[in-house]
């Protein structure tokens, strides 16, 4: 049986502050090519230390109704995500009524 590798690219410009200016992302097999992005949040899980090592990058112009936005739509997907790999529906339903609770805080609906 042989396997598939897959590549998912993401190219960050900076200024000289190292504060991220333009992104954009490639994923050949989800058919997208240098698209631009504002935001990032990627999770990767270290099974050797037991530990969740992440990146969550911005570009300066990003507008904070728009990450508000990005953070809500996160947080749902996170919520869907944790009932797929764990079948815990009463968690995911908690997880969500938290979202609904920061989406009325944050204004965004």
């Amino acid at each position: 049986m042989s396997t598939k590798k897959s590549e998912i690219k993401i190219n960050v410009e900076t200024d000289q502050n190292n504060v991220p200016e333009k992104m954009q992302w490639t994923a050949e097999d989800g058919g997208v090519t240098n698209e631009e992005a504002k935001a990032m949040l990627l999770s990767l899980w270290d099974p050797k230390n037991k530990e969740s090592l992440r990146i969550d990058l911005w570009t300066k112009d990003m507008p904070m109704d728009e990450m508000k936005t990005f953070f809500y739509q996160t947080l749902v997907s996170m919520s869907h995500t944790f009932y797929r790999a764990t079948d815990d529906i009463k968690m995911r339903d908690t997880m969500l009524d938290f979202c609904e609770y920061y989406a009325d805080k944050m204004e965004i609906k």
